[in-house]
């Protein structure tokens, strides 16, 4: 990896990906040259100088001479912000990738988690917040971080009074009830424009591409026990999913509600959530996608990733997940709490938003 001398001439400076390097090793004709992409990583567009004393020559001068790394064939670590064409030139703001905290209907007892991880309120425990969702890799794990229990018994106790962003990553579970998942949601951050506008055609996400370590989990619908067909996994081990049907996408809530309609017909994020609206834009409004993580068999199983690319501490006091001690909680004697944090990463297939959720797979062994 080195940096492209860009004093002189333009440079073009391109690699195959794994894919195509795949390909091309096959030697069966599979190779051909489809798509490319462009990405601006290195680019800070600050440094544009409007008031330059030597006139608009120079304006862009110091971005045109920006140190640019060349290309490189890891596609974990280059084009993070990839660029795309848009035809049009009266486009004046992009749509952006938010996680949706406020859809937290839910049964009894039981807060729908597109909250981060917080477990706070519960007597003789450790008050936890988190800004990750945690994946419980198998069913006492989860019953550990879910409810409070006294006496030692699986499930015993009554539940946490605040308690989110805990994801059932084991097996079936009240799929049904559509809780503990991930919503993404997109849109534009605005008060100026109506939700009832919508999004141009051009910038609506219709499909959405996610990335996570194939070793540590799997994608799977909210309300479904059976995990998404990959459709590639790299060099790295990492999965890839194209997710495009109304199992996953869905269609956001266009509508203003009355009561958080203002004179002028807008209305503000603080009065959205006041009436327990779950948008998290309150502008136009494209589509959202809702996934839940399934801990792979090696997690479920076994602590040996664990111990190879996480850490761990005991259990019974443990201030990273704020349960309760020992004496508090007999189940959690005598046992270690396992974590390993990770990130999956959501893209737009259409405008090439990336968001990045942390994740950490936590297991009570």
């Amino acid at each position: 990896m080195a940096f492209l001398d860009n004093s002189g001439d333009i440079i073009l400076d391109a690699v195959l990906t794994d894919t195509g390097r795949l390909r091309l090793a096959q030697g069966d004709g599979s190779f051909k040259i489809s798509k490319f992409a462009f990405g601006d990583d290195e680019i800070n567009y600050s440094l544009y100088d409007k008031n330059h004393s030597s006139g608009s020559a120079y304006y862009d001068l110091q971005i045109l001479q920006t140190p640019v790394l060349e290309a490189f064939t890891n596609n974990t670590s280059n084009l993070k912000t990839k660029l795309l064409t848009i035809s049009r030139t009266n486009i004046l703001f992009m749509p952006t990738l938010k996680v949706n905290k406020n859809n937290t209907s839910s049964p009894t007892n039981q807060p729908a988690s597109s909250e981060m991880y917080n477990r706070t309120g519960a007597t003789s425990a450790t008050d936890k917040t988190d800004t990750r969702f945690y994946v419980a890799v198998d069913q006492d794990t989860y019953k550990a971080l879910s409810t409070f229990r006294v006496g030692g018994a699986v499930g015993d106790g009554d539940p946490v009074p605040t308690f989110t962003g805990v994801i059932r990553g084991f097996g079936a579970g009240n799929e049904t009830e559509a809780q503990d998942f991930i919503r993404i949601d997109q849109g534009l951050d605005t008060n100026e424009l109506a939700p009832e506008i919508g999004l141009d055609t051009d910038l609506l996400e219709t499909a959405f591409i996610v990335e996570l370590d194939y070793r540590l989990g799997r994608v799977k619908p909210v309300t479904i026990n059976s995990p998404a067909a990959v459709n590639f996994i790299d060099d790295d081990n990492i999965a890839s999913y194209y997710l495009s049907n109304n199992t996953y996408v869905n269609r956001s809530d266009m509508s203003i509600p009355a009561n958080a309609r203002t004179t002028d017909n807008k209305r503000t994020q603080s009065a959205l959530e006041a009436i327990g609206d779950p948008q998290v834009f309150a502008g136009p409004r494209g589509n959202t996608l809702g996934l839940r993580i399934h801990a792979s068999q090696e997690l479920n199983s076994s602590t040996y990733l664990f111990t190879q690319i996480g850490r761990s501490e005991a259990a019974s006091a443990s201030a990273t997940l704020g349960l309760a001690n020992q004496s508090q909680d007999g189940f959690l004697a005598n046992k270690t709490a396992y974590f390993i944090d990770s990130t999956v990463r959501i893209v737009g297939a259409n405008t090439g938003f990336r968001l990045d959720i942390p994740i950490r797979y936590v297991k009570i062994a």
